[in-house]
């Protein structure tokens, strides 16, 4: 296999074959590289959405995984999550190909900016990154997006655009943040999670801080958050900019509080001097946060204080990111990514605000290390629902070698229900919900596919 030179990756590169084109993390490059004129393939395993909107752009998805779907490719780009003997892997080995690894190619693609700002942080990466971009947008500027889920007002998780300015979710698995140098980084909060790489949350920290490091101009940082605070204290050499709710921010929300159930409204300071009223899109307190790194972001990009306020307002929610798919039958369903124990706290925190008459939340827990590590946290967050619903894990690039079940969770609540497959959720939720409840489903894998067949049905009835 030919050696990588990062910096003079896609030198003679034309043509590139993506295993797994569909992931979150490889549909948003593809369709920038896509609109930068390189000849693209794929291939994935699972049609998706994502899939969907690769074949719209005219570029070549197989289904399935084989050696003759790299063909003539001049580098093959693959996800941590493929296993090294995968024959598109092993026919690029073979072929001689450059096998460049996905967190590689998008600091790449990020360095080729002049201002290149990461998003950061154990939740909401995705989130405020889309709302950041949506503001950008919307203020007439036009950055390159890379994010992990659907941006409505684009349709698509990734963007080409026209200028210096790139928003780039950039996440801590497996330390893939740091192959990015970014102009600017946000970091919104700090948690224990992916210890089975990091170890404990010391490790986790240690890693943020590196990435801290490496921004070369601006850190935003949640003052709010002990654990970002510690991985920010002492660095030197960059602009440190707080946000939070305390009177030391740079970026301050004051008088915060709540219309129509859950979404927050607040007065914006800067420096100790009153901004704007912010009146957010999407539920949930966190989210009050999750704006102010956008407005700290959005500020050191050159946009003004009305577009800040008006482009925060208009963003109503990121692809899966507590997304509402509709009513049928007066039964609301929605969907959320949430698959960490504080992501699902905070999703049912803001449900339960918004007056249905009960909430049914649907989580399918993903990764076998994650489950084992939170059962507690998991029963302790999902009793925030009227009704938890858990289906078997989602082992993803994992084996069970934990001996986990999901049973381990709904056992240790009293509103917890274990219904292994998607059929037999549905199946319940159709005969047991009723006109003014909200489906809530979640989880890092496909339970987004629960969602679509509970509306299916509720549709036929």
């Amino acid at each position: 296999m030919t050696d990588i030179n990062k910096t003079d990756l896609l030198d003679g590169v034309r043509r590139i074959h993506f295993v797994g084109i569909g992931g979150s993390g490889m549909s948003p490059l593809a369709e920038i590289l896509h609109t930068k004129g390189y000849a693209l393939s794929g291939s994935d395993n699972n049609e998706s959405d994502n899939l969907a909107r690769m074949r719209t752009l005219g570029i070549a998805v197989s289904m399935g995984h084989a050696a003759d779907n790299v063909g003539d490719a001049d580098m093959v780009v693959y996800t941590a999550a493929v296993a090294q003997d995968n024959p598109e892997l092993v026919a690029a080995r073979e072929k001689n190909i450059p096998l460049v690894e996905r967190a590689v190619l998008l600091g790449w693609i990020s360095r080729q900016f002049g201002n290149t700002v990461a998003v950061a942080g154990t939740h909401g990466k995705t989130t405020t990154s889309a709302m950041l971009s949506q503001v950008l947008l919307d203020a007439g500027t036009d950055p390159s997006i890379f994010i992990g889920g659907r941006l409505p007002c684009i349709n698509a998780n990734g963007h080409a655009g026209t200028n210096d300015t790139m928003v780039c979710e950039a996440c801590e698995f497996k330390d893939h943040y740091l192959e990015m140098t970014p102009a600017v980084s946000i970091i919104l909060n700090v948690d224990a999670d992916h210890l089975d790489y990091f170890g404990d949350l010391d490790g986790v920290i240690r890693s943020f801080r590196r990435f801290a490091e490496q921004t070369t101009d601006a850190i935003i940082y949640n003052a709010d958050d002990e654990n970002t605070r510690r991985a920010v204290e002492g660095i030197g050499g960059k602009r440190l900019i707080a946000y939070g709710t305390t009177d030391n921010c740079a970026w301050q929300a004051k008088n915060i509080r709540t219309v129509r159930g859950s979404y927050g409204v607040y007065d914006l300071y800067h420096d100790g001097v009153f901004v704007t009223e912010i009146e957010l899109g999407v539920p949930g307190a966190h989210n009050v946060l999750n704006s102010l790194a956008t407005a700290a972001a959005a500020h050191l990009c050159g946009v003004t204080a009305a577009q800040i306020a008006d482009g925060v307002r208009a963003f109503h929610g990121a692809g899966r990111r507590f997304e509402f798919l509709g009513t049928h039958g007066g039964i609301t369903v929605a969907d959320d990514y949430a698959h960490h124990p504080t992501e699902i706290r905070a999703t049912l925190e803001a449900a339960k605000k918004l007056n249905h008459k009960h909430v049914w939340a649907i989580f399918q827990p993903f990764t076998f290390s994650r489950t084992v590590r939170h059962l507690d946290e998991f029963a302790a967050a999902l009793s925030g629902a009227d009704t938890a619903i858990v289906s078997d894990i989602m082992g993803s690039r994992e084996t069970n070698t934990y001996g986990v079940h999901s049973t381990q969770i709904t056992e240790r609540m009293t509103n917890g229900v274990y219904l292994a497959t998607f059929p037999e959720i549905t199946e319940h939720i159709v005969a047991n919900a009723k006109e003014g409840d909200l489906v809530l489903t979640m989880g890092g894998g496909d339970v987004y596919k629960c969602a679509r067949m509970i509306i299916a049905k509720l549709k036929e009835r």
